[in-house]
């Protein structure tokens, strides 16, 4: 189960079941045992009919009525509902609009692949 799908598709599982929720909360809401248990379910069945290596399928479950959870997961405002209070569950660096690199090489590498067709992770390049 992935909610990572241009991940998935780069690191080519022998199948998968993408649901679009937020990291971290792929098998559904925290103290919904019963939505859980309904994406668990579905993505069970929908192995089944995957008949090829790599396959993917997407469940029909939405986190919210709107995608406006992706905007704040998306600037690192996201919230959970904790014990009654709001607390911040993402707290990795702040984000950059450009692609920030371990090494000089790492950039070449992508910039490379980019140029040459694509790389399924770098969706961010031009």
């Amino acid at each position: 189960m992935t909610s990572a799908l241009s991940i998935t598709r780069a690191v080519n599982p022998p199948r998968a079941a993408f649901v679009d929720f937020p990291l971290g909360d792929t098998a559904g809401k925290p103290h919904d045992p019963e939505g859980q248990r309904a994406v668990l379910r579905a993505a069970l069945a929908g192995f089944e009919t995957i008949d090829a290596p790599g396959g993917i399928v997407t469940l029909p479950f939405a986190w919210s009525d709107d995608d406006s959870w992706k905007d704040a997961v998306l600037s690192g405002r996201a919230t959970d509902c904790v014990a009654g209070t709001m607390a911040m569950r993402d707290e990795r660096e702040a984000r950059y609009d450009t692609p920030q690199y371990q090494c000089e090489r790492d950039r070449e590498l992508a910039e490379r692949a980019q140029r040459e067709g694509g790389c399924p992770t770098c969706v961010w390049l031009e």
